[in-house]
């Protein structure tokens, strides 16, 4: 064993030794910080858009009499935010005229993005208001598409400008507990963005219901408005001493003054972001990325269909709020909650293996339940609960994990790069999803779901044996984290 590798496993013996000395109390304790509470509010923010662009407007579809297989193929709208790296650089180094002055960097972005986010769903619940008119239904589905595609990809603006702030504004021993209030704010509001509008559709109707969630946008804007700056290099600053930055430098000395300046911030804010990532995991780099790529297959393409299976399976909608939302809601915070304290005390790939595991099975109970055919309450609660305690454990560890292969010299673009990979290979399959469920039905689609997960439980549990460095909660950098 070499003296890196010697060194590597003494570092993550001491911090093993010192994140499991940590008591229950200290642990909860961290979730009392004021950043922590700043980011129960970002993920608020965060989360409110997503369901209303994904099961949320399936619901709304479906209702509308709308085909399951239309229905799958809208959830490609969601693959915004799986190539939100494409424009992940320009909001890591491009400062916002006025805005940026104003709120910095990071939250100039969120800003922007919110009021795109406002404005799409403002579209959506002024068009939709025909979806039931037989003559209009085309133009209608056309129209909600587009302004769902506005409001993916300003959601996805947001979250790259948040998921940076969230790793630039607190040290790397609190990305746990960051990352379990980000997803307690996120879970709240998929609780008002699902439960609620199934309420208000089931009283008034989904217009209505999309009315009242582009007003809710105005707690993102005062989550930015409270939040405090974050303390980082200038968005125009380039790493001089990097071997990439050396290497354009000497190919565009001749060229004229803009064409330089245009090679090097394209190879500072594009190129080097992947080199970095490239250059610090070494042969591991696959590996990495591929778990990132697979880890939310499972959930993911299980939830396109989540709605439209209960609706047909007889709930109501208030049934489906009440239990799927409400219920399941309080079932994802402890999960998260839970999630949260013991990446703190265990480390990162443990929490990690046991959500992919948890996350597989409780598929197998949502085929269990196509199966008994008939609509049972009781049944529903167990499995909701199930799935939801489930998928706020992984999603916790999930986050954690990807803040600590990300390095604040490149947070927003390496970031945005990983919860890109992450969403992209599920929701493409899920694009098809309806068609797997008319084809073959409920119960072979949710046994389809879980087995496409085992492939991430079993590249976790080697990595596991083989990285045990990667067992800690730190975010790696390539600089002096002082600079920052």
């Amino acid at each position: 064993m070499g003296k890196d590798a010697i060194d590597a496993q003494t570092e993550c013996d001491s911090s093993r030794k010192e994140t499991r000395s940590l008591s229950w109390l200290d642990a909860c304790k961290a979730y009392l910080e004021r950043r922590v509470l700043v980011l129960l509010l970002l993920g608020f923010s965060a989360g409110l858009p997503f369901l209303l662009v994904f099961s949320t407007l399936s619901a709304w579809l479906r209702d509308g009499g709308i085909s399951r297989s239309t229905i799958g193929f809208f959830s490609w709208i969601g693959i915004t935010y799986s190539i939100k790296v494409f424009w992940a650089p320009v909001v890591d180094r491009v400062a916002l005229p006025g805005l940026g002055r104003l709120f910095g960097q990071r939250r100039s972005w969120m800003l922007l993005a919110q009021i795109g986010i406002a404005c799409g769903l403002l579209g959506m619940a002024l068009t939709g208001v025909d979806l039931s008119n037989p003559d209009r239904a085309d133009h209608v589905v056309t129209l909600l598409a587009l302004f769902g595609l506005l409001v993916a990809f300003s959601s996805a603006t947001q979250d790259i400008a948040i998921d940076a702030y969230r790793i630039e504004v607190a040290e790397a021993t609190q990305q746990g507990v960051m990352s379990a209030a980000y997803i307690f704010g996120y879970r709240l509001a998929l609780l008002v963005a699902g439960a609620g509008a199934f309420y208000i559709a089931d009283f008034f109707n989904w217009s209505t219901a999309y009315l009242v969630m582009a007003s809710l946008v105005v707690v993102g804007i005062l989550a930015v408005c409270i939040a405090p700056q974050v303390a980082r290099k200038d968005g125009d600053q380039i790493d001089e001493t990097l071997s990439e930055v050396q290497w354009i430098n000497e190919k565009v000395k001749r060229l004229p003054l803009f064409s330089r300046t245009l090679a090097r911030w394209f190879v500072y804010a594009v190129v080097c972001p992947f080199t970095d990532f490239v250059r610090r995991q070494g042969k591991w780099a696959i590996l990495l990325l591929l778990i990132v790529g697979i880890y939310r297959i499972s959930d993911i393409t299980m939830g396109v269909m989540a709605n439209p299976f209960y609706i047909d399976m007889g709930y109501t909608k208030s049934e489906v709020a009440s239990i799927s939302k409400v219920f399941g809601f309080f079932l994802t915070m402890i999960g998260s909650a839970f999630g949260g304290l013991i990446v703190v005390k265990y480390g990162l790939l443990r929490p990690l293996l046991l959500g992919a595991g948890l996350v597989a099975i409780t598929n197998l109970l949502f085929a269990l339940m196509a199966w008994f055919a008939e609509p049972s309450l009781s049944l529903l609660a167990v499995v909701i609960g199930a799935d939801n305690f489930s998928g706020g454990l992984a999603n916790v560890a999930f986050i954690a994990f990807l803040s600590s292969l990300t390095s604040r010299s490149f947070t927003a673009t390496q970031y945005a790069l990983f919860s890109s990979l992450m969403t992209l290979p599920g929701k493409f399959i899920g694009g098809y999803s309806g068609v797997v469920v008319d084809l073959h039905g409920y119960e072979w689609f949710f046994i389809y779901a879980a087995t496409i997960g085992v492939p991430a439980f079993l590249c976790i549990f080697w990595l596991l044996k083989k990285r045990p460095d990667l067992d800690k909660v730190a975010t790696r950098d390539t600089t002096d984290e002082s600079s920052n």
